[in-house]
């Protein structure tokens, strides 16, 4: 049956890799999975999906890939913020990304925002923080930005700098090569002279939108 609910052992010998490999891919939430209790689950029909996209998806290499913002962010995706603390700053931008036709499901992608959070500082300095997560139930990369008019107090920012400015960003399971991609795209965009304080500066959704889009 399409919907069938498989085990890690039943998965491991359908894809003909190692049960810890399908283990592994689960606790990073990198395959579409989910928990009956403490113990793993898939729908058969939702890893046949995820084997025929990565295997489409893997055709076309990474050096191949284009990123332009304007492709993944819109003006109304981008907002001004007056949170102090990390917490509420990612879940009013979490919110804001989720009214992107691209989000199936805003809980979710709240839920795992938050948690990736937890595993791991997205700060990267310079008063930046680029909080992202791959979700099954997002279809396609898309992004929100966050411009805060205080200081985020609490985002462990490795330079000592605080956060002002949030890019955050929702993939599919199967845009490995893409998401990796917009991570370094932005991280490389973002070392221009100028832009930070600019979009620090912009009285505008849009005149934020075309600093980030020149």
């Amino acid at each position: 049956m399409e919907d069938d609910i498989l085990t890690i052992e039943e998965v491991a010998s359908y894809l003909r890799v190692s049960e810890r490999t399908v283990y592994d891919w689960a606790q990073k939430g990198e395959i579409p999975s989910g928990k009956i209790g403490t113990v793993w689950r898939f729908k058969k029909s939702d890893i046949e999906k995820w084997v025929n996209e990565r295997l489409s998806s893997s055709t076309k290499s990474s050096s191949d890939i284009v990123v332009q913002i304007k492709n993944i962010l819109s003006p109304e995706r981008i907002v001004f913020m007056n949170h102090q603390t990390k917490h509420d700053s990612l879940v009013q931008l979490a919110q804001n990304l989720a009214t992107a036709p691209q989000v199936k499901d805003a809980k979710e992608l709240e839920v795992e925002i938050l948690k990736r959070e937890e595993l791991m500082s997205t700060s990267i300095g310079r008063g930046l923080a680029i909080p992202h997560v791959r979700l099954s139930s997002v279809t396609d990369l898309v992004m929100s930005v966050g411009i805060s008019k205080c200081d985020i107090i609490d985002f462990q920012p490795i330079d000592e700098t605080p956060v002002r400015v949030m890019f955050m960003i929702g993939a599919a399971f199967n845009q490995h090569s893409y998401y990796l991609k917009t991570l370094s795209h932005l991280s490389t965009k973002l070392r221009e002279p100028d832009l930070y304080r600019k979009l620090l500066d912009a009285q505008s959704p849009m005149e934020a939108y075309n600093l980030l889009i020149q």
